[in-house]
């Protein structure tokens, strides 16, 4: 190969796919083995991880796959995707728009509670405290809130209890007495769940951005992969409102009926200045 050839060659550099005419391998795996042997959860680990995962693995990503695929319209992502599908932009860009919407506070949560927990556990680790993760997570929550900052992946706005988060929970539990996962990050939840209530002197529930934190990490994925592992949910639930608005028509559809106005609270009407 020459030179000119080998600096094209490795413009890009991969060690996810290779594709040559007639042939596609993705991490070494003949993609044609794959299809109707992998499902598309483990083809997912397997790109992003390089192995295909064990059978409990990926059960457990599935789980938390299935979890988090929608909330309703209400949802600023799946709203975005509702209206942008009125627009004339075909799926692709109403499910572009409804992604885009998944940012720090919506939808990316994850992300950060994956970062508090490693947090915790690494400040737990350091005192090695026999009582686990509680004494951190205490000490983490008292600074957050004397902080007058949010706790990532706690709290709804909705639901007293996110129905969907004990149940994700309870699979991290099974997952490690089977010897799939060690069950930490499970624990570092449940003892900032029980530090919010105590300082707050309320329930303020673990949420579907931190019970997916809990599962990703347990598995190894990094923090923002837990991020783009929701994304990769959520698109699910875009999809289906985006492809369901699209069936029922509507055209230019805003954020509320168009009888509804917003509240102006701009100066009163006046007068352009004379000789303007």
């Amino acid at each position: 190969m020459s030179a000119g050839t080998s600096a094209v060659a490795d413009w890009w550099r991969t060690a996810v796919i290779e594709m040559r005419p007639g042939e596609i391998r993705l991490r070494g795996y003949a993609v044609e083995d794959l299809v109707g042997r992998a499902t598309f959860v483990e083809t997912a680990w397997l790109l992003l991880r390089g192995e295909l995962p064990s059978a409990g693995q990926a059960k457990l990503l599935e789980a938390a796959l299935t979890a988090a695929v929608d909330h309703g319209p209400q949802a600023p992502g799946i709203a975005m995707a509702r209206m942008a599908a009125t627009c004339g932009v075909g799926l692709n860009g109403a499910m572009a728009a409804g992604v885009g919407a998944l940012g720090d506070i919506h939808g990316g949560a994850g992300e950060q509670a994956a970062e508090m927990f490693r947090a915790i556990l690494r400040e737990s680790e350091k005192t090695a405290n026999n009582n686990g993760p509680r004494a951190a997570a205490d000490d983490f929550v008292r600074r957050t809130l004397e902080a007058g900052a949010f706790v990532p992946g706690f709290g709804h706005r909705f639901h007293p209890v996110d129905p969907r988060a004990p149940r994700l929970l309870a699979l991290i539990d099974q997952a490690a007495a089977d010897g799939v996962v060690r069950g930490q990050f499970a624990e570092t939840a449940r003892a900032v769940d029980a530090a919010l209530e105590s300082r707050a002197r309320k329930k303020i529930p673990l949420n579907i951005d931190g019970a997916t934190a809990a599962v990703f990490s347990e598995l190894g994925f990094s923090p923002p992969l837990c991020r783009g592992l929701f994304c990769l949910s959520r698109s699910v639930g875009i999809l289906a409102h985006a492809w369901e608005q699209t069936l029922q028509g509507g055209r230019n559809k805003g954020p509320a009926p168009p009888e509804n106005f917003w509240t102006y609270d701009g100066p009163p009407p006046r007068k352009l200045p004379e000789g303007r």
